[in-house]
Formats: structure tokens, C-alpha cells, sequence
């Protein structure tokens, strides 16, 4: 049954809420659109799992009927003190509610997405999954928007085909950023609607939600620490060039600047030549894929160092046409592959595979055959057990 809750916050006066379920079960924060309220959009949570907790939260500032998560003075965009002083007020009311050992979720509409993006680009390691429907992140609104700052933090974006109410500009470049940099694990749909959520994609989120709820359950949330690769003792270097383009569908796919069927077979070579390794069919992804398994002795490494436990594939190589890899690292190293522009978050990473699974882009050349060797041995020394990865 709903109830409503009122925490005292000054600048902007209580935060007003409509809350469903416990304080103890993972909490998911829907914030509704620009000019709405928070009853209207609580209505999501009746196809929404029931493993969850659910707060639907009125935005502060009033707008008409309705209400706004900042001021943009007419420009569509938020401002950044705005945005900063409304995040510093609903931040406030989170801590009340939600300890930080208590995982938040936050699903946003329209504006309430923009405010949602700004609040997991403000503080990722705050939130343990994002969902930004039919809206845009707060670019240039005095949030990071940096390679891999959402590394390890899952998101669901969907949009509509014919939205005219979001500037498609800005719709794109949120469908890139998450997709390619931003080093979240994202599940990513356009579906043939306007502004206002698919049936479709409403059935998405709910599967993808439950999903992380499971993952919560069974592993947590992962541990991060500093960036330190056993094989690279300076540190890895920046890849030259723009990023290939990868798919942002399952199966993961490189699609342009492949690596060339050589180099691709020397890496092979290489990979297949570490300790303790068995080559066969990856036990997870397309015909054709060629998976590295750790032989039983020598698989001594947890769980998230494997991409399927029960095969004790860390790694695997795909068919010609692709020529990348996925591998599983820890988090803190997979935010340091993107960061330097060598890999990208695998979609399903903390949903239903370990955490810190990326795709690693084939090598153009020599030099680049050695990095990525490099990056492949610590997911084979994690696995292994002889690498430990440093915990902040």
C-alpha cells in the first residue's frame, strides 16, 4: 500500500515520497518527467519485480501542474548549480532512507532521466544499477562524462524512434556515450514509439531489473581498487585512434577496424601457448569462437574471474569477421581498459556475467599484439590465482 514520507531538507523544502515495500530490500528510486509528479510515475512499479522496494520521489521545483528537477532557463538543458543543488537535496533524503550498504537502483522518464544520469555520473559507486528512458544524460551540466566513469555500474537505456520532444542530437550522443565509453554494462533499445515507454521496453526493464536483483543477491557488489596490471609494469597506454565500432545488441560484436586475420592467428598462438590452457568452442559465445580454459589443477581464481565458471573459460577469441576478445578482469582493471581506449563493457556484465567482463578490441599491428596479449594474461593470472587485485 502507498504511504507517503516527508524528510525535512532544507533548501527546497521535505522531500515528499510514495513508497512501496520495506527498508531492508534493494531500493529503486523512479523519478518522474518534467511537469509531473511523483504519483503518476509510482504506477511503474505494479510491472516492476517485487524483490524490490520502491520510492517514487516529487521532483522540487514547481512547474505548472507539475514539477522540475532543476531549472534550465529555457534552454532545455539543465543548468549546472541547479542540477548540483538538487542532487545535493535528494542525496540528503537518500542517505536517510538508504545506508550505503543498502543497494539503490534509480529509474528515470524524460527529465527525471537527465537528473538520474546526473546523479550516477556525480556519484557512480553510490548506485547499484541506472535505468535513463527516453531522456538524456545532463551533458555539460557540471557532471563527469569521462571515458569508463560508469565502469561496473549496469544501465538500461531506451528510447523512442519518433520521440520529439528530445532532441535527437542529444538522444544519440546518450545512446553513444553509455554504449561505447562511458564503461557501463548496457542494455540498449529504440523501439518504434514517441515520447513515452514502449510496452516492449517496460517488459525490458522489469526482465533486467529482476536480473540485477539476482546478481545482488548471489555476488554483491563488486570491490574496486586501483588499476595495477602484473604485466604491464608502467601502466597501460593510451590506444591510438577513435574507438571501433561495436554493437550495442547481444552477440557483442567489433564491426570496423578489425584486427587482420594474421595477427589474429598470432594471438591465438600466443593465448593458447599461456600455462594450464585448453582450447576448444566458447562454452558462451557464436559458433566459431575459440575459448581458453584453465585446466581443472590450475583454476584457482573466484568465480568472477571466468566468463562461465563451470567451463573455466576466461577468455575466448571470436570468428575472423570480428577478430576481438571478451575476457573477464576485475572491475577496477576493465574501467582502466576502456579508460585507455582498449575495450568496452560487455552488456550483461553484473546481470548475468561477471562484473568486469569487457570486449577487447582485435590488434591493428605488432605493438598492439603485445598490449593486448598483456591485457589477456592477467585475466589468465586472476584466473589462475597467481594475481590478486588490489582493493581500495
Amino acid at each position: 500500500m502507498a504511504t507517503d514520507s516527508v524528510v525535512p531538507n532544507p533548501p527546497f523544502g521535505p522531500p515528499i515520497a510514495v513508497t512501496r515495500g520495506d527498508a531492508v530490500a534493494p531500493l529503486v528510486v523512479l523519478l518522474h518527467g518534467r511537469g509531473s509528479r511523483e504519483t503518476e510515475i509510482i504506477a511503474l512499479a505494479d510491472a516492476l519485480p517485487s524483490e524490490f522496494s520502491y520510492a517514487a520521489v516529487r521532483a522540487p521545483i514547481a512547474e505548472g501542474p507539475g514539477f522540475a528537477w532543476f531549472a534550465n532557463r529555457g534552454i532545455g538543458r539543465p543548468v549546472p548549480q541547479s542540477l548540483r543543488a538538487t542532487m545535493d537535496w535528494f542525496n540528503a533524503w537518500l542517505d536517510e532512507i538508504a545506508p550505503h550498504d543498502r543497494p539503490v537502483l534509480l529509474v528515470g522518464f524524460s527529465g527525471g532521466a537527465a537528473f538520474a544520469g546526473g546523479l550516477v555520473l556525480d556519484n557512480p559507486e553510490r548506485f547499484a544499477a541506472a535505468a535513463i528512458l527516453y531522456g538524456t544524460l545532463p551533458f555539460e551540466a557540471g557532471v563527469p562524462t569521462t571515458a569508463a566513469r560508469l565502469a561496473g555500474v549496469p544501465v538500461f537505456v531506451a528510447q523512442g524512434e519518433h520521440d520529439n520532444v528530445i532532441p535527437r542530437e542529444l538522444l544519440d550522443r546518450t545512446w553513444h556515450y553509455l554504449t561505447q565509453e562511458s564503461g557501463a554494462p548496457t542494455i540498449a533499445r529504440r523501439d518504434p514509439v514517441g515520447h513515452g515507454i514502449a510496452t516492449d521496453a517496460l517488459a525490458g526493464l522489469a526482465a533486467w531489473l529482476g536480473e540485477r536483483a539476482d546478481y545482488l543477491a548471489r555476488h554483491g557488489s563488486p570491490s574496486r581498487g586501483p588499476a595495477y596490471w602484473p604485466t604491464l609494469p608502467t601502466g597501460l597506454p593510451d590506444r591510438v585512434g577513435p574507438r571501433p565500432r561495436v554493437s550495442a545488441s547481444i552477440p557483442q560484436q567489433q564491426t570496423t577496424d578489425n584486427a587482420p586475420l594474421e595477427l589474429q592467428e598470432k594471438l591465438f598462438a600466443r593465448l593458447r601457448a599461456f600455462a594450464d590452457v585448453d582450447t576448444a568452442q566458447s562454452a558462451i559465445s557464436v559458433p566459431g569462437a575459440r575459448g581458453f580454459m584453465l585446466t581443472g589443477t590450475y583454476s584457482t581464481g573466484p568465480e568472477d574471474a571466468f566468463l562461465v565458471p563451470r567451463a573455466r573459460e576466461f577468455a575466448h577469441l571470436h570468428p575472423g569477421h570480428d577478430g576481438s576478445l571478451h575476457i573477464a578482469l576485475p572491475v577496477s582493471l576493465a574501467a582502466d581498459a576502456i579508460r585507455h581506449g582498449w575495450a568496452v563493457a560487455q552488456p550483461l556484465a553484473g546481470i548475468r556475467l561477471t562484473p568486469g567482463m569487457v570486449l577487447v578490441y582485435g590488434p591493428r599491428d605488432e605493438p598492439e599484439l603485445d598490449i593486448v596479449t598483456a591485457i589477456v594474461s592477467t585475466s589468465h593470472a586472476w584466473a589462475a590465482g597467481q594475481f590478486t587485485p588490489a582493493v581500495a
